[in-house]
Formats: structure tokens, sequence, C-alpha cells
């Protein structure tokens, strides 16, 4: 179980407390008005936004002191973050620790997470050769191949149309489930967490709200998310 307890976090000048329990292995969305502190919750939990109180732990263990890459989280971002100078297998093979020249086991494990995400015959291009949604499968396989145990997705899909939105977040829940992650992921589209998600974190005016079953969370909705969902 993901825990932030009477957890304080702090990005500019905006704070966002959050007092919830996260289900491990399942999906939950995180929704709510723009501004209301969506990414700020899960840059939280992955340690880039600085907590002024509370605890964060995962399973029992205490990660609120521990850096980033400590954390057993892996994120994705709406830009992607792929290195433009670096192929596809180097961008995914820093989920490795890699450098410029994977060795041959690394290389193995890149090409057959390539595989999975469909983008097996590219893993010589670049970033800039590659389409919108080739992109987010590479930083789709970066984020699997790290093999942390909790996934973070902040609308890395925003930029895509319709269509093929809904396929990448079908893809990145389905890899992600078949492995046993926790999967966290933000959306302004209630339609996503219809989609995918088995709970709701519902976040407005400063406040995470305790995650709610899906379908009560959006059929019967806290009186606070009623103007949000319309």
């Amino acid at each position: 179980m993901l825990w932030c307890r009477d957890s304080v976090f702090v990005q500019g000048g905006y704070t966002l407390s959050a007092d919830l329990c996260i289900e491990a292995g399942k999906v939950t969305a995180v929704i709510g008005p723009s501004g209301a502190g969506k990414s700020t919750l899960l840059g939280g939990i992955a340690g880039f936004v600085a907590q002024r109180s509370g605890i964060v732990s995962w399973n029992s263990a205490d990660i609120t002191a521990l850096p980033p890459h400590k954390r057993p989280v892996s994120m994705l971002f709406q830009d992607n973050n792929l290195f433009p100078h670096l192929t596809v297998l180097q961008n995914v093979a820093l989920a490795l620790g890699s450098r410029l020249n994977p060795t041959r086991d690394v290389q193995n494990q890149v090409e057959d997470m390539l595989a999975r995400v469909g983008l097996e015959d590219l893993a010589t291009r670049k970033p800039a050769a590659l389409s919108g949604g080739q992109q987010s499968r590479a930083a789709l396989a970066r984020a699997l191949l790290q093999d942390r145990a909790i996934m973070l997705m902040d609308e890395p899909f925003s930029a895509l149309g319709p269509g093929m939105k809904a396929e990448m977040l079908d893809l990145s829940v389905e890899l992600a489930q078949a492995v046993g992650r926790t999967v966290v992921m933000v959306t302004h589209d209630p339609a996503d967490a219809a989609r995918v998600a088995d709970a709701v974190i519902g976040v407005v005016a400063g406040k995470a709200w305790e995650p709610i079953e899906t379908a009560r969370f959006l059929n019967d909705p806290p009186a606070a998310f009623i103007d949000y969902l319309g």
C-alpha cells in the first residue's frame, strides 16, 4: 500500500495536503480542476516536490527522506523526457543505468521491452524521427524497464489525438499490471478514469481526497467535484 499520511507538499507558492492510501496493484486516477495540485501530488510521491510535513510510505517502509532515484517509483511525464541526441535504444537503456554503449545484456533487455511496446524496428532512430505516439511508447518502455513497483503517469499522452491516447493508455495499464505495478495516473478526462481506473483521487482547493471507487466517484461524486464533473 502507498500511504501519504498527513502529508503536505509545497511547490512554489502552492501547498497540497494529502492523507490517503492507494491500494497496491491497482490503477488509481487523479482528477480535478486545472491548477488544483494533481501534478504536485505525483511529484510529492516521486520525491520531486518538497514535503513540508507528514510521511510517504510504501508497504510500511518510510520513503519520505529518500531521493527520487532511491524510491520505488518510475514516472511518465507529459513531454516524455527523451534525450534528443540519443537513439531510442540508448534512451530506454538509461532505465538500467546504462551509458552511451549498453552491454549486450542491457541491449537484449531493451530490445525485448521495445518489442512489447511495438518499437522493435525503431531502436536506432532518434526521438525527432519518431511520431508523437512512438515517442510515448519509448518513454513507456523506459519506465517499465526501471522495474519499480509504482508507475506514476502525469498525463503523458495529453498531446496525442483521442484514438492514440486511448490506445496508449490501454497499453500502459496492460503492460504495467502484467508485471504487478501500482499505477497512479493524472488525467483531466473523467472518461480516462472510467476506462482504466479502479479508484479515483479527487484533488481540489489544495486537498487530495481519499480514493473512491471509480463508478461511485463518477456517478455520485462528493459535493466538491459536482461542478467539475458537470
